[in-house]
């Protein structure tokens, strides 16, 4: 196990004071934690955590379990708080649900053909082009989260991303160690691109296939993603 250094454990941004502070901290850590910035292993201590924000304990203490709850942080009473490992059998579960909610999505703006919406998205996959060129793979993630979010809120069912995200944190960050692999934000692009071109086409059954193989991507290199990252993966 590591401790969060002092720089990485400096707030980036202060706190919103008119609201609450225990779901601010949620959130940067949470962020954290998905970027890899907080690597699986990271002890964090609540009491550090609390001097850094100019807290009390109480919200980091609400922060840290609720980042329990979604299994990104395993808490050792009157011990230590720690990121956790990245569930395999969790990622596969995420990725389930996601499937099952997104065909239907794509389905549905096949279906409605609204082009509107697939210029919405092509300025979404420009931006992710330019990112790409540059290597920035935070911001590029942050688009590829905007470019599903999209679609989600045309099919007009923005709470179900929300539930999405709640329960990807191990299949994100699979994801995360991932996307510098060679190819794959290119493969990320052009998968995006043959999604809008078939909702653009109306044709549901090619927009089923081609975010199929979009969502696919991540979960067939695990091996090789454990090969290079030995300690960051868990099976159960």
């Amino acid at each position: 196990m590591k401790l969060i250094d002092a720089p990485a454990a400096a707030t980036r941004q202060g706190l919103d004071r008119s609201r609450h502070a225990a779901p601010q901290v949620f959130e940067q850590l949470r962020a954290r934690i998905l970027s890899l910035e907080l690597a699986p292993g990271t002890v964090l201590s609540r009491a550090d955590l609390a001097a850094r924000y100019g807290l009390s304990q109480t919200p980091v203490r609400d922060a840290l379990m609720k980042l329990g709850e979604e299994g990104l942080v395993d808490i050792f009473p009157q011990h230590a708080t720690v990121v956790s490992r990245i569930s395999v059998t969790s990622a596969l579960q995420a990725h389930f649900l996601r499937r099952s909610i997104e065909l239907e999505v794509v389905r549905t703006l096949a279906n409605a053909r609204n082009a509107e919406l697939v210029e919405r998205l092509r300025t979404t996959i420009e931006k992710q082009m330019e990112l790409r060129d540059l290597k920035n793979y935070e911001q590029f993630s942050l688009q590829d989260q905007a470019f599903h979010r999209q679609m989600y809120e045309a099919a007009g069912v923005p709470q179900l991303w929300d539930l999405v995200r709640r329960l990807s944190g191990h299949i994100d960050r699979l994801r995360r160690l991932h996307l510098p692999v060679e190819g794959k934000t290119l493969a990320v692009v052009r998968d995006h691109t043959e999604i809008v071109d078939a909702i653009a086409n109306g044709d549901a059954e090619a927009a089923d296939a081609a975010l199929r193989k979009h969502l696919s991507g991540t979960l067939h290199q695990i091996d090789q993603i454990r090969t290079r990252h030995p300690t960051f993966l868990a099976d159960e």
